[in-house]
Order: C-alpha cells, then structure tokens, then sequence
C-alpha cells in the first residue's frame, strides 16, 4: 500500500532531534510558557516575515481568538459580516459563528480553488467588516487584490495559513499580507507537531498581547483577570518539537514541489484535470503543496480504483459546509461551482517521504484509469 501520508517515516526522520528536544523541555521543569515556547514563537514569527508569533492550542483556537480578540478591541461587533470562500474546511467558518459573527460564503475560482476577488467585490454589504483568506491545499489566494478591495472598503483581513505554511507571492509568504493569519500544526500540515498546536501571526503588538491573554483564562497577569477567556496555549513540548521540524520545513517543501512537479509532467489522462498554478510560479507565486488535488468527473470510481491497486488517496472535502447538518440555515444557498468542487476533487499521495518509485506507480494508474 502506498500511504497517502507517511507520517511515521516523515519524524523519523528526525527521530533523535525530537527526544533531545523532548528530553530538554523534561529536564527544564517548564512546561507551559517557557524557554521552549519563547524560542519557537520567535523563530516561526521569523519565518512568517512577521515580528509576532503567539502560540495556541490549534488552528482553530488560532482563527477563533483573532476574531474575539478584534471583537473585544471594538473592531468587530455581534452580527458583523464575514466574507468567507465557501469550499473550505468548516473550521474557517465555525470559528466566524463561533464569535456571533456572520459568515458570507463566496464561491472561489475553480482552477485555484481560492477565493475569485471579483465575487468578493460582489459580496461586500454595509455589514461586512472582514475577510477570512483561505489559502487552500498550500496554494495562496490573489493577496494583492484582495488586500486591494480590503483598503477600499476598509475591511480586515485574516488569512487562514492552516495548508499554506511558507507558501509565498512576490517574495511575501502566507500570513504576513493581512491583519492576522491563523496557523494550524495539526500532524499532517507541512509543519506538523506530534499533537495539535497552532499559532497567531501579525504584525499589531496589541492585537498580540490580546490574543496570548485571551487564550491564557483572559489574564495578562497571574491570577488577574481582564477578559472571559480560555484555556488555549501552545505547550513547550509540542514547541520544541516543531522548531526541531521548521528547520528542515524548506527542504521537505522542496520535495513537495518536486513531486508535484512529476504529477504534473506525467499524469496525462483526459478524464483527470490537474491542479493550476496561478500567475508565475518562478516570480509571482510559490505553491507549497500541501496537498495534490486533482478533478474527476469519475471521482468515487478513480477512488476506489486506485485504492484496488494499492494506492491510497483522500477527498478534502466529501461535503461542502453549507451541506453540513451543523449549519441548516445555509442549506437552501445554491453554491454551484463549490459543489462541484466536492463532488470532484481527490488527493494524491504527496509527502517529503514519498519515494520516486512510488509517485511512478500513482501516475502509472492514474493514466491507466478509464470509465
């Protein structure tokens, strides 16, 4: 079986590196808050371009104190509109629900699979006050319109960089374009912790003390508490695990891109259509692949296909948001071009690990498949 992700062989990889780290944060004899936290936070701010990394317990967490942290800074208000692609994972938009706020789900451009600025444009109201950007399976949205339209109408932007960890457009990566960026280190993520973790970028120090007090029971301080908060830190472990991890996080990007690459050259079956990179990958846009999603009409078939072979792929996602039984009320929205989306896409294996020989058997059956 050809996994879709190895994650066992990926830390491996750096096997001894996480227990020496482990082994550290052990013997400090701090576990929260500590040198290890400090160190990671500092060095992934470093990495996103940005003077401000605050660690949390997960991605979600990430996008959900943002947008309270806004809220409680008098930026946002109950009721506020959020404009939100409507082919993401629904953490995005449960985090908007989360904080009384509304989501406005705008169909993407179906060859990115991101947010399309013209019906961005087409979805501003009096209500709406921000955007949550998803930069979908590691490629980025079109950040420079996009922060276009947000001065024009003075929105807030807040990138969800969950898949897109150091993907970049005109030299600038994922999360330093926008207010905020939420990042998740969910295990599988191009930078994974061995657990959940996430983290907070920005450039707004109070936006940054905000957010680490919100997530720390409300408190700047020890047993004073200013905010009804919540129980979100990032642990020492988990972050002396993940800055062992950032620092092989672009050469593992580099393999992605590789097999990506021969996905790219070699599958060449008409009923699949392959992902499209938007502008120039070389000047404009650097994808980081975070997932290989490729179209099919035929997808369940092509599925269980290739699985019949010994090759194993996911769908993200089988269902759309507005399908979910969590939200009912969107359940009349006509979202013709997500639908399809969900009813098409499916991910190849792609991982740092995965060997040439078996992206050759993926393309092999790939072009083998017929209907």
């Amino acid at each position: 079986m050809i996994p879709f992700l190895d994650l066992k062989s990926i830390n491996q990889q750096y096997q001894q590196q996480l227990l020496d780290a482990c082994q550290r944060v052990i013997t400090s004899g701090w576990y929260i808050g500590g040198t290890a936290l400090k160190n990671f936070e500092q060095n992934f701010a470093d990495f996103c371009q940005s003077p401000y990394a605050v660690g949390v317990a997960n991605g979600l967490d990430a996008l959900i104190l943002t947008l309270k942290a806004w809220k409680t800074m008098g930026k946002l208000q109950d009721g506020d509109e959020v404009i939100v692609p409507a082919n993401t994972y629904i953490a995005s938009i449960l985090a908007i629900t989360a904080n009384q706020l509304k989501p406005v789900l705008v169909e993407p451009d179906l060859k990115s699979f991101n947010l399309d600025p013209q019906k961005i444009e087409a979805a501003i109201s009096s209500r709406t006050k921000a955007i949550l950007v998803v930069h979908l399976y590691g490629q980025m949205a079109a950040m420079p319109e996009i922060m276009a339209i947000a001065k024009q109408h003075q929105l807030l932007v807040l990138e969800d960089c969950a898949q897109a960890h150091g993907a970049q457009i005109a030299g600038r990566v994922a999360g330093s374009w926008g207010d905020a960026a939420a990042f998740s280190f969910y295990p599988g993520k191009n930078l994974g912790a061995l657990g959940d973790a996430g983290a907070v970028i920005t450039q707004d120090a109070e936006l940054s003390a905000l957010v680490r007090a919100l997530g720390n029971y409300g408190s700047y301080q020890k047993y004073q508490h200013v905010y009804e908060g919540i129980n979100s830190r990032l642990d020492d472990i988990q972050a002396a695990m993940l800055d062992v991890k950032l620092s092989y996080i672009l050469a593992e990007t580099t393999r992605r891109r590789e097999i990506a690459t021969f996905y790219l050259t070699h599958i060449q079956n008409p009923l699949i259509q392959l992902p499209t990179i938007t502008g120039s990958a070389k000047d404009y846009l650097q994808h980081v692949w975070h997932l290989f999603v490729i179209r099919c009409t035929h997808r369940d078939a092509l599925h269980q296909y290739l699985a019949d072979h010994g090759i194993q792929t996911l769908i993200h996602y089988p269902i759309p948001p507005h399908k979910q039984q969590a939200y009912h009320q969107f359940a009349d929205l006509s979202l013709p071009i997500s639908e399809q989306i969900h009813q098409e896409v499916l991910s190849l294996p792609i991982g740092p690990t995965l060997s040439l020989a078996d992206a050759e058997q993926v393309v092999q059956f790939c072009n083998a498949f017929t209907v």
